[in-house]
């Protein structure tokens, strides 16, 4: 039709041209738009082949039949074909099983015989952070999702105070002004004074266009990578000069055959106002310093660090219920298969980003942050810990997992926590209050590490579909292998050990065949007799000349 239309004359020609020339000029600056069609060729690109190739065959077969009847026949054999990959591939999760099988052919995997000790614990949970942020911010102000990262060698909650989506206005016309940080470990975060930081970021999560932070990224892609990146994640921390940024994660798959999502480097957006130079560079080639993962190492603020998208460590963890073969995660054998345990009364699932510390390890691992998964056996009813899966949240090409099953540990797991708690505190309104975020707490206590979680309860309003920020945290540790409930002080995580020795010290110590220095190693005993004392004191004894004197001055 084209080539007929360009037949017709010049004046036919120059239109063709000219609209060819809008048409290129249209797909360089709105890539950022139609991005997500060119990912999803990349994503199902096999099934995108095969389904083509099927249809082309097929289509042709279609006009080449004679009769109505085998015409009819052809068009049921395609709705059949589609209806059946449905089925098998979306309804009975096949697509996802290779493509988890696919992620764990190429993972690093290192199994650990102990676990690293847990630092640094954090009090509040996920939620409690965002209700506690958006009650620190105007109207048309709202707070990008909190990450938990590594400022200045301290865990720290840092979220953007950004234009609310519901306010278009601010949307294109104001920044970004100011970032929240409170530490992690601190059961009353503040959200006032040195914890509000002044920086200014001209793109952010919600503003509008060009300045929109997945429009700048995507836009800096060059052409292949607008086939394999996906911007995911938004982290706020300082670089290594000292100065706030903003960093992207970004999501690359790989892979034919089922394609699967890795780790993919992150894009660095630097703070600062931008005049009308950096804006054209936005709508022409992006903002952003992209790195890559080989290139990670070479920046010490992104190592150790939280950049890692967790929907990546899911999968990565998920990919171990391979352990035992292809076939293990099957109906008829699952012998070691495993899951991700989600509880369904709590709002932020696994991973928990946790701090831990492997020196003294016979293990190549960072001491830093990472995101913790236990992973529990498949079926509804089985709640034992099966797994300890910790993934480098900085996107070292490493997982490390302990094995608790192979032990015969006899662990209980994430999801039979709750009614734990629930039953140790009767006297509680648990219509109204939730045990949230099972998240590890290892510890060197009575002559071996153990494994607690610690849980923080969160209350609910009964109209409310969020949980509300505790002004007062209530927090339990739970023992894994004695099922207890250990309740601590929030404001007092020196003490946590020893309240915890006060309660199970003397069934550990029945148990386990322990003695008193097994259990308190540090603990000074002094046995001191009366005699001693005496003995300790330097008492001169009193000669029979002055005791005669003695008694002469007195007569």
């Amino acid at each position: 039709m084209i080539k007929r239309y360009w037949q017709k004359g010049g004046k036919q020609k120059r239109i063709v041209v000219i609209s060819a020339i809008i048409l290129l000029i249209l797909l360089f600056f709105l890539r950022d738009d139609y991005q997500p069609a060119l990912l999803f060729v990349r994503k199902y690109i096999f099934l995108v082949l095969l389904a083509g190739i099927f249809l082309a065959f097929t289509l042709t077969k279609f006009r080449s039949a004679l009769n109505a009847g085998r015409r009819i026949l052809i068009l049921l054999g395609i709705v059949a074909f589609f209806a059946a990959g449905w089925f098998f591939g979306w309804k009975m999760e096949l697509y996802q099983f290779m493509q988890t099988y696919n992620v764990f052919n190429n993972l690093n995997l290192v199994e650990i015989n102990e676990l690293p000790l847990t630092q640094n614990e954090r009090i509040q949970p996920y939620n409690n952070i965002v209700t506690m942020a958006y009650e620190s911010i105007g109207e048309t102000q709202e707070v990008s999702p909190p990450q938990l990262v590594r400022v200045d060698s301290t865990n720290q909650w840092t979220m953007a105070v950004q234009p609310a989506k519901e306010y278009m206005w601010q949307r294109m016309n104001d920044n970004t002004e100011e970032l929240f940080t409170v530490a992690s470990t601190s059961p009353f975060p503040r959200f006032s004074d040195k914890s509000r930081v002044p920086v200014t970021f001209a793109i952010g999560e919600s503003l509008a266009f060009s300045r929109n932070t997945y429009n700048a990224v995507v836009q800096r892609f060059n052409f292949f990578q607008l086939f394999t990146m996906e911007p995911s994640e938004v982290f706020y921390m300082k670089d290594d000069s000292g100065k706030w940024v903003q960093v992207v994660s970004l999501i690359k798959w790989k892979g034919f055959f089922f394609p699967y999502p890795s780790y993919g480097g992150v894009m660095v957006i630097e703070a600062g106002e931008h005049d009308f130079g950096d804006y054209l560079e936005r709508i022409a080639i992006g903002m952003g310093t992209y790195i890559s993962p080989e290139d990670t190492q070479k920046h010490p603020f992104l190592t150790r660090q939280n950049t890692l998208n967790e929907r990546v460590s899911r999968l990565q963890a998920q990919s171990l219920q391979f352990l035992g073969g292809f076939t293990d995660p099957l109906p008829w054998n699952m012998e070691t298969a495993v899951k991700i345990p989600d509880l369904k009364d709590d709002e932020n699932q696994q991973p928990f980003v946790t701090d831990f510390n492997f020196e003294g390890m016979d293990v190549n691992a960072f001491s830093g942050l990472y995101h913790w998964f236990g992973l529990e056996p498949i079926g509804e009813e089985r709640t034992s810990l099966a797994f300890s899966v910790l993934v480098p949240a900085d996107g070292t090409d490493a997982l490390y997992y302990y094995n608790h099953a192979a032990k015969k540990e006899g662990l209980a797991g994430v999801s039979a926590m709750p009614l734990k708690v629930i039953e140790s505190k009767k006297e509680y309104d648990w219509s109204v209050n939730k045990p949230v975020e099972f998240r590890p707490f290892v510890k060197k206590i009575a002559g071996r590490k153990r494994l607690f979680v610690l849980s923080t309860i969160a209350a609910k309003r009964e109209d409310s579909k969020k949980f509300d920020g505790a002004a007062t945290p209530d927090l339990a540790l739970i023992d894994l292998e004695y099922r207890d409930v250990i309740w601590v002080d929030a404001k007092h995580p020196s003490n946590w050990e020893t309240t915890i020795l006060d309660q199970l010290g003397e069934t550990w110590k029945a148990s386990e065949g322990l003695s008193d220095q097994d259990l308190y190693p540090n603990k000074l005993e002094i046995d001191v007799q009366p005699s001693q004392v005496l003995d300790s004191l330097n008492i001169v004894p009193i000669s029979e000349d002055i005791l005669e004197k003695v008694n002469d001055s007195l007569n």
